[in-house]
């Protein structure tokens, strides 16, 4: 189950989505066959992040808090800052913003508090996203949750998460008039990597590169 959680991670990850799929229903299966809660609930949790990242929200949504639920009475906290970014995104999705803020900061929170600081640029780069999707959209605070994640990324020489942050912060520049500053932000973090162009991050990175021409 553990094997099948981090595989199912992984596909999250390169967005290969239906392979993420299919391994958390492996996940909740497995627990059920075996008693196992907590994976159970980790098996929850990880159908409902990819229900949040293919357009399922309210589905994302239901599974997610009762996943997230189920965690917290085992007393664990492991990974809850990724979930948490998950059903923040999903909140936004469905025009709920105040539980997509309230999400997000507890999202931070946990990081802060459990020092499960690997995601932590994901979830400025989330923040900043829900920043532009509210109503009263704010581009300057966005702007600085995209700054702070590529900040945290370069920290940690986390260079996929700091390409994520640099596309989101380069098509704002963009849609701002300011292409050539977007360019040269995510020109050199692009030309990094070597392998993984079959990739969604990539493949993204790329088409914006080429608009920025």
């Amino acid at each position: 189950m553990l094997a099948l959680f981090h595989t199912s991670l992984s596909y999250t990850l390169c967005a290969n989505h239906a392979a993420a799929a299919a391994q958390a229903e492996e996940i909740v299966a497995l627990a059920k066959d075996k008693g196992s809660l907590f994976w159970q609930a980790y098996g929850m949790v990880r159908e409902g992040c990819v229900l949040a990242l293919t357009g399922r929200a309210s589905d994302a949504t239901e599974l997610l808090i009762s996943g997230i639920a189920a965690c917290r009475t085992t007393g664990a906290t492991l990974w809850m800052p990724f979930h948490l970014l998950h059903l923040a995104r999903a909140h936004a999705e469905l025009g709920a913003f105040e539980e997509a803020r309230r999400c997000i900061g507890e999202a931070m929170a946990a990081a802060e508090t459990t020092k499960e600081t690997w995601c932590e640029a994901e979830i400025h780069r989330t923040a900043g996203e829900i920043a532009l999707m509210v109503p009263e959209s704010d581009a300057a605070k966005a702007q600085a949750h995209f700054e702070r994640a590529i900040a945290i990324a370069r920290a940690q020489k986390a260079k996929s998460w700091e390409l994520r942050a640099a596309t989101i912060l380069a098509r704002l520049w963009r849609d701002h008039g300011k292409r050539q500053q977007a360019r040269d932000l995510l020109a050199p973090v692009y030309g990094w990597f070597t392998e993984g162009f079959d990739t969604a991050d990539l493949k993204e990175a790329k088409g914006l590169l080429d608009d920025l021409k």
